[in-house]
């Protein structure tokens, strides 16, 4: 115990009580089987013979850090604010274009969608910086490839049509109603997120093994993922219809719930899986119409006929519905284990 104890002696002097030493431990490979060693049931028995060791002081000391989550009205109103602000410079941007319909030249209206666009990627930069979907080990290049996808919600269908039949001829029409929808879920997406951090910790609190805790966030999640998607398919509906899309797509709905994961991810120190399914999306949107345009060299035609059949399948927005559905499904089994584990929640 001895030999523990000063191997583990940074981690026991910071935390602020067992739990947080249990989470550490985990992290560093200490299972209930282990424990068993040092003559305890688990790796909580564990941890509260190691804070017990501690002197007083140090955990006198540690008390003075930041509290856990908890209640904090001020601070929820603040990251609530700016977690709106997204959806509503996308909103501002969409209202201006409308009223100024037929008034205002190319130019003009590109300009507008130009400065709508700085100003709903300044809010979200300001929003994903606090609270509950801030990453405090930073994102990676999450943002480079969700910046792909989002591109590929408003033009990747009509580009996709256009390689498919001997194009691109030139400009294509976009469809803004993705990005309207996916800026407004922002918020509801960091008060899931809040609900899951606050409902995982006292999980934590009331657990006695690592198993039991396990075992009790793999719904927590689950839940806060159906709640995120309640929220998102009535937005992602209500800004086809203000928009005058073709109808809500699965391939935005699969978005949305790909960032969403991604991001709670990230919010817990876990940028990495997240940032490789983004990628993985890309890489499927982006080879659709790479392997189109192949297969119009000599001898290359077989390429283009995965695209083909998909396509004929269920059309154009396929290819983004199995990049981004499959890459959500694969994240969300990932984060059932990954967020399962207790020292996942000592960075959120």
């Amino acid at each position: 115990m001895k030999t523990l104890l000063h191997d583990h002696r940074d981690l026991c002097e910071r935390a602020v009580d067992p739990l947080e030493i249990a989470a550490g431990l985990e992290a560093h490979g200490l299972t209930d089987r282990t424990a068993a060693r040092y003559r305890h049931r688990d790796v909580f028995a564990l941890a509260e013979e190691l804070y017990a060791r501690m002197p007083p002081r140090a955990h006198d000391s540690a008390a003075g850090g930041p509290p856990g989550p908890g209640p904090d009205t001020e601070a929820r109103a603040a990251w609530t604010l700016l977690a709106l602000l997204p959806g509503a410079a996308c909103l501002a941007t969409a209202g201006v274009l409308r009223v100024t319909e037929g008034l205002l030249g190319d130019g003009a209206r590109a300009l507008v969608t130009v400065a709508g666009a700085l100003l709903a990627c300044l809010a979200l930069r300001a929003c994903l910086g606090r609270g509950p979907l801030r990453a405090p080990e930073g994102a990676g290049r999450a943002g480079m490839y969700a910046c792909w996808l989002l591109s590929y919600a408003v033009y990747g269908e009509e580009l996709l049509a256009q390689v498919m039949t001997g194009g691109p001829d030139g400009p294509w029409d976009g469809d803004a109603a993705p990005l309207l929808g996916l800026a407004a879920a922002v918020a509801p997406a960091a008060w899931c997120a809040h609900l899951f951090t606050v409902r995982a910790h006292r999980k934590l609190s009331g657990s006695r093994a690592l198993e039991e805790f396990g075992a009790g966030v793999r719904p927590l999640l689950l839940t806060a993922v159906c709640l995120f998607l309640g929220a998102l398919l009535p937005l992602l509906y209500l800004a086809d219809l203000g928009l005058g899309g073709g109808g809500v797509t699965v391939a935005a709905v699969a978005l949305g719930v790909l960032f969403f994961v991604a991001r709670l991810l990230a919010a817990h120190g876990l940028p990495e899986p997240g940032t490789v399914a983004l990628a993985g999306a890309c890489a499927v949107e982006a080879g659709a119409p790479a392997l189109v345009l192949a297969a119009r060299l000599p001898g290359l035609e077989p390429l283009a006929r995965p695209v083909d059949a998909l396509v004929s399948a269920g059309g154009t927005g396929a290819v983004s519905a199995l990049a981004c559905g499959g890459a959500a499904l694969g994240l969300l089994l990932h984060a059932a284990l990954a967020l399962s584990r207790a020292s996942a929640h000592t960075r959120a």
